[in-house]
This record gives structure tokens, sequence and C-alpha cells, in this order.
């Protein structure tokens, strides 16, 4: 047994301190990155906030509309395999076909099972290696099976970026990157849904693991994600500001037109199901229940129906853009080299309640 004095920060325990700045106007900020990959070598250009490979927000319904102002979004990994050959043979014909979109808008997803790999590959050949960013995905990324995994497909795929994860400290980020991986996704237990903590114990405060992890990443070359935790557009700051290159929404993108599930109603109001890959619903969903050697660790919730997704969008991307003029920062690239953090105790004053 071992305990770790330091102390480990989440995004609600800091803010941004402002700094002079000759940003005249939000609209002066360029909140796009470039990226060149260091296995894949593929060239990224584009706003780095990627829809979370959940059921409910992965949907391609999703990608089309994240992919027309410019974000990206993971599909989830439970599609069948004609419906992502179809969806991937039509962003090889880009913008020429109805609701069309780049390659670089989508990431496909799956697991580290056999049954995974084969469908992968198989989807892969049919759509003429049209697939360029693949999201490798797992619960716990600190298995030996799961580095295996990555570096068999990253030797069997040498042109795909790929996203691995989840993880939460250094050293098994740079095992990932040493293993293939060109971005690694980090977060475990911050996501709305998600119920790791509590019924495990096991997790990192988000704020903590996104500075270790991406300090790593970017010594080897590689490029982190952080997925999970928030609940604000200043979330997205505060992780751009502590080194993240990519931020996955998951929560923030729930109950849209985009997402899965019909629109339910309760007392008058409407709402929309969303609940975590690893609860009750969703494995009774794909797997029949819950297996006997493991418990549920997600849960199932009824958000606000929101309508289009454009007009959060909207909300989350100027929030970041108007923070990068808090700190000076005419591109987001800049904002983390900008970001000085203080810590605090309160973040709002909500004597009218909370909003």
């Amino acid at each position: 047994m071992h305990i770790e004095e330091s102390i480990k920060l989440d995004f609600k325990d800091v803010l941004i301190r402002p700094k002079r700045s000759t940003l005249s106007s939000r609209s002066g900020v360029d909140i796009h990155r470039e990226f060149i990959f260091h296995h894949s070598g593929a060239r990224y250009h584009g706003i780095p906030v990627i829809a979370s490979n959940m059921d409910t927000t992965g949907t391609m319904e999703m990608a089309r509309a994240l992919g027309k102002h410019g974000l990206s979004a993971a599909l989830h990994k439970h599609f069948p395999e004609d419906e992502l050959v179809e969806f991937f043979r039509s962003l090889k014909e880009g913008a020429s076909m109805p609701g069309g979109l780049p390659t670089s808008r989508a990431f496909y997803s799956m697991g580290i099972g056999k049954s995974d790999h084969e469908k992968f590959a198989a989807v892969m050949s049919r759509c003429d290696n049209a697939i360029e960013y693949v999201c490798i995905d797992v619960a716990n990324g600190y298995t030996e099976h799961f580095i295996n995994f990555v570096k068999k497909v990253r030797g069997q795929f040498p042109h795909l970026t790929i996203m691995a994860g989840n993880v939460v400290t250094g050293d098994m980020t740079e095992e990932l990157i040493l293993a293939g991986a060109d971005i690694v996704k980090v977060g475990i237990g911050p996501g709305s849904v998600c119920t790791t903590r509590k019924m495990t114990g096991v997790g990192y405060p988000q704020l903590s693991a996104v500075i270790e992890c991406a300090d790593a990443a970017h010594g080897l070359g590689g490029q982190i994600c952080a997925d999970g935790g928030c609940v604000v557009p200043g979330d997205l700051a505060k992780g751009f500001g502590a080194g993240a290159d990519f931020i996955m929404l998951g929560g923030m993108l729930a109950g849209h037109d985009e997402c899965e599930g019909e629109v339910v109603e309760r007392d008058g109001k409407q709402f929309k199901r969303f609940y975590g890959m690893s609860s009750r619903t969703a494995m009774e969903k794909y797997s029949g229940g819950v297996a006997l050697y493991r418990a549920s660790e997600g849960k199932e919730v009824l958000v606000p129906y929101r309508g289009p997704v454009a007009d959060t969008l909207q909300d989350i991307l100027g929030g970041v853009r108007s923070a990068c003029t808090y700190v000076g920062a005419h591109k987001l690239k800049e904002l983390t080299k900008r970001t000085t953090f203080i810590r605090v105790t309160q973040q709002l004053n909500e004597v009218f309640g909370k909003s």
C-alpha cells in the first residue's frame, strides 16, 4: 500500500487567471488546430472536439452535424457492419454526396475482442480502406492485452490514426504511444453517467490527469484526448489550457435531435434518455444483461430535450473563444501557454440557485 500525498485537481477546483490581451473581439480567435500525427503521418485540421462513442451521442447523424462545423464524432461500436460500410464509403466520396463530410470528422470505434478485430477488418476491406481514424476503446487501458491489441492494429494498418484509451497516468500514456497510438484517451470515472469510482474506488481527478498525460504524450510527439468531466463550456477551456489536444464530450451533447432515442414526456416536459456504456441499460441492450462476473458501472438518466445540436455548439465554442480572449490567446494552440490556474473553493455565486 502507498499513499500519494500530492494534491490532484478537478476542473471544479480551479479557475483561469486573466492576462493582458491585444485581442479586440472573440471573433479574432482561431479555435482550429492542426496536427501531423506521430505514427500515421496524417494531417488534421479542425476544431478538436469529439462526440463520445456512446450509443446516444456517437451516431452517424451527430457525425454529420458536427462535421459541418469542423468538429468530429466517434461512432459507437455497436453499428451493424453494413451500416458502417455504407457510412464510410460516403465519407470517401466527400461533399459530393448528400450528408457527406470529410473523413477527418469520424472515428470508427471498437473494443479489443477477436470479434471486434474481425468486424473492423471486414468493414475496412468492404469500404476500400476509407476509414482513417480509429478509436480503440476500453474502460481499463492498463492491461497487457490492450497494449498488444494496439500494437496489432498499428502493425496491420500503418496508415490509420489511432486513438486509444482510457488511462490517467503518464507511464501508460507513454506505453500506448510507443505501442502505436497517435492519440491517448484520458479519463477514468469523470463522466456524468459513469459510476466506476463509486463501484470500484478507482479513478483520478481529470484536470491533473490531463496535465500529467499531456506532458508525457507531448514528450514523445503524441496527443491526448480528455474524455469526461466537462459540464460547462469553461471546463473545455480548462482542459485545453491544461494541455489537452482534443476533448471528448458525452453529456454536454446529450439530448439533441442527432442523439439516438425517442423523445419522452414527463409532467409536460420533454426528455431523452442518456446512459453510460457500462450501465445495466447498455449491457442489456447489447450483451443480454450484466455478466455474472461483473457489476454495472454506469447509470441511466433523462436529460432535457434540446433540439438541434448547432445551438449548443455555439455556446460551447463561444465559451472557449471567450476564454482565449481573457488570456490573450489568438489561437487555441496558444491557450495552454497562456494559462495559469488558480485554486478556488467556489466557482459560482449561486445565491439565486444553480444555473
